[in-house]
């Protein structure tokens, strides 16, 4: 018969996706969309993840579907709560208990989010929660020796918010915060397209606009896409073949917020430091270091070297997972709060 074992996991809680890193198989074993498909009526939970993103503007009125995670905090305390159940349900064994969890939280959250966070998880089955900020996480998982009294200087693009700090001597020395990402990039183009083309499309067409044709640069061959949505002169489905020169204008503002906070940073970093991360460089971590052309606009604005990693969308998660693998060698420095 088999004994009892405890499932220690790490979890990026994202605005646009929850990834879950298993310390027993040493790997992650989920990544979903943090989005829940519910009974508007009775609160049941229909779906989670992408079985609930497949459902988005197919619904009949008595669903509901929702991000409960906005701009890097719970919006919505019981659906988020239900959704972690179900997803760590998905990735434990009924065995097991789900003992330590490392979450990764942004840096510029409050104390009763955090308190939110760690409610959620504890409700979800939780023994133990750890928070790290995911600017740390991040530098963690991509390599960094964050111990060395070394300037790095990382950025984490998610869906809700933009994190990033200087790091140094295990520990945060500057840091930004903002509340501007790849939501706010979706949200442009729909606006772009609604002001510019009076055509209305959805959230899934234009993050998919965003992804397919979406540049922060110019490209070296600029693309098209055919745009499909409804037209709000007279109400019928419409087409229209748009390009990435003009998504890239719409995208700008947005982009151009996220470039100033790197450079309000900077002028916020000791001069030591700022020596450093002129020879590291700059670490872009998140699903918005995937838009085409930021790293290059990034490296022309600041004069700094630029570095994606091969998947920024799992760079936090893996941080993470390292930090529950060693948490006693991370526990005084790295993990944000205290154990709870």
């Amino acid at each position: 018969m088999f004994g009892l074992l405890s499932n220690d996991i790490a979890i990026d809680l994202g605005t646009a996706n929850t990834l879950i890193y298993d310390a027993n198989q040493g790997k992650i074993v989920l990544n979903e969309p943090s989005i829940v498909a519910f009974n508007r009526i009775s609160k049941h939970i229909i779906a989670v993840g992408k079985a609930a993103k497949e459902m988005m503007g197919r619904t009949p009125r008595d669903i509901q579907i929702i991000r409960p995670m906005q701009d890097g905090a719970i919006a919505d305390f019981e659906i988020t709560e239900g959704m972690l159940r179900i997803l760590i349900k998905r990735v434990t064994q009924s065995w097991r208990s789900t003992r330590k969890v490392v979450v990764c939280v942004p840096q510029g959250i409050t104390e009763v989010e955090k308190r939110a966070v760690r409610d959620s998880c504890e409700h979800a089955g939780a023994k133990e929660v750890y928070l790290i900020s995911e600017p740390m996480a991040g530098a963690i998982g991509v390599g960094i020796n964050v111990f060395e009294p070394k300037g790095n200087l990382v950025a984490d693009i998610g869906g809700g918010t933009t994190e990033i700090a200087v790091i140094s001597l295990g520990g945060i020395v500057v840091s930004e915060s903002i509340k501007i990402a790849g939501d706010e990039m979706t949200e442009a183009i729909k606006n772009f397209f609604k002001r510019e083309h009076s055509i209305l499309i959805g959230d899934a067409t234009a993050e998919k606009i965003k992804i397919e044709i979406g540049s922060a640069y110019p490209l070296e061959e600029e693309l098209e896409f055919e745009v499909t949505g409804r037209n709000l002169v007279n109400g019928l489905p419409k087409a229209i073949v748009s390009n990435s020169e003009e998504v890239r204008a719409a995208l700008a503002p947005t982009v151009n917020e996220i470039v100033n906070s790197v450079l309000k940073l900077l002028d916020r970093t000791p001069p030591e430091l700022a020596s450093d991360i002129y020879t590291n460089g700059i670490i872009l971590n998140g699903g918005g270091a995937l838009l085409k052309g930021l790293d290059k606009l990034l490296k022309e604005t600041t004069s700094l070297p630029v570095h994606i990693p091969n998947d920024p969308l799992k760079s936090v998660v893996l941080g993470a997972g390292k930090v529950l693998e060693n948490l006693n060698d991370y526990m005084d420095v790295l993990i944000r709060g205290v154990r709870y």
